[in-house]
């Protein structure tokens, strides 16, 4: 988790240098980003199946041996197509050993406190992960944009020696009867809880990644600020979940899956008007600081929270399927926002060289784009906090918590 954490988040503050060396535009390069998530999304829903058929410990063993050259072959090459194919390649890694991951922990661990403690560590290191990407880059790119692409080859490696040494050996049963075909996630389309958080999830993961990525230019190119600064001023939209994370799920417990979802849709969506009402910015302090910091307590109070909620109207049978759909419309948002937004600033910087007045409204339309997704998703958010009120349902997450 950790490795897939900092993998999304490592090449966002190298985003305007990679533009700039290599000629490339927002739209273009933000395919760095994208391309991860895409890989993702793209093998996601068959992690599960290929860890029945092949075995979790093959296949996570194999999954992180080509991560590792992936990221080898990443930094060291000056091709944007060949660094976009590794990217998608990792990012394919990723959807193998992340359910793979989860599927070793809910099996290794007994159900209760300690599977749980297991479960916040994992989504805990998630968090810490994010935040060392960000400040890896920031450090990195200031020497060379490609040892950003590397930083993470010697971390995959160390967790493939420490796995290969502790992930214990799937049993063999060479008397039984192969494994009988996942069940096809197609009814849980129509589960209500489901649809919702994995939605609300999608929207809060692309919206989030979008203003990265968008401040990260504005502050690079605009404002001229080292890739250093641009990753502290990044701070505060991702250190509150780090520190939270262990405790978010006893606050679930209290206060209640929609309600903190529906809190946790209104902080990004007031610190996106924020923004917008400010652009262009003047001032980090006054601009755009508060937008951070309301986007990362919007993390803590829902992240945790939509995670809960997706499964907690459905049969322990159900999970890993509505698991991987979660995860699935979580890297979705991951590619879809984020194009967009790009695609637009793209468009607005057409014609206007660095530095002239046009570039600083080109960054408006983008920021429209992502308060218009915020806002769908609180209206989502209340909508999904009215139906439980409606139906007296009491979350199974509350009562395992």
């Amino acid at each position: 988790m950790l490795i897939d954490a900092l993998e999304v988040s490592v090449v966002i503050v190298a985003l305007p240098p990679i533009s700039t060396s290599l000629g490339l535009t927002p739209l273009t390069v933000q395919w760095l980003m994208g391309g991860f998530a895409l890989g993702f999304a793209a093998l996601l829903l068959l992690g599960t199946p290929l860890a029945t058929r092949f075995g979790r410990r093959p296949l996570y063993l194999g999954a992180l041996t080509v991560f590792t050259l992936a990221s080898l072959a990443g930094g060291l090459t000056n091709d944007p197509t060949l660094l976009v194919i590794t990217r998608v390649l990792k990012g394919i890694c990723a959807a193998l050993t992340a359910p793979t991951g989860l599927a070793i922990i809910t099996t290794t661990y007994r159900e209760g406190p300690e599977r749980r403690r297991a479960i916040s560590l994992y989504s805990f290191f998630g968090a810490i992960g994010f935040t060392t990407g960000l400040l890896l880059s920031g450090a990195l790119t200031s020497l060379n944009w490609h040892l950003t692409f590397l930083a993470t080859a010697p971390a995959a490696l160390l967790l493939l020696c420490l796995a290969a040494r502790t992930i214990p050996r799937d049993p063999h049963h060479t008397t039984s009867p192969p494994p009988a075909p996942p069940r096809p996630p197609h009814h849980l389309l129509t589960n209500g809880p489901l649809i919702r958080s994995a939605t609300g999830a999608a929207t809060l993961n692309g919206t989030y990644l979008s203003l990265l990525v968008l401040t990260a230019f504005y502050l690079q190119t605009t404002w001229h600020w080292t890739p250093w600064h641009t990753a502290l001023a990044f701070l505060p939209a991702c250190t509150p979940l780090a520190a939270a994370a262990l405790r978010t799920g006893p606050m679930v417990a209290r206060f209640g899956a929609p309600r903190l979802i529906a809190l946790g849709a209104t902080a990004p969506l007031a610190g996106y008007l924020l923004a917008l009402a400010a652009t262009p910015a003047h001032s980090y302090t006054a601009d755009l600081l508060p937008t951070m910091a309301l986007v990362g307590i919007g993390f803590v109070l829902s992240f945790t929270a939509l995670n809960l909620h997706a499964g907690s109207a459905l049969p322990p049978t159900d999970r890993p399927a509505a698991t991987a759909l979660y995860q699935t419309a979580v890297q979705l948002g991951a590619v879809l926002l984020p194009t967009a937004t790009a695609a637009l600033l793209t468009a607005g910087l057409a014609g206007h060289p660095p530095g002239t007045p046009g570039t600083t409204d080109a960054y408006r339309p983008p920021l429209v784009l992502i308060t218009t997704a915020a806002t769908v998703s609180l209206a989502i958010a209340l909508w999904g906090l009215h139906a439980s009120k409606t139906a007296h349902h009491t979350p199974v997450e509350a009562q395992t918590e």
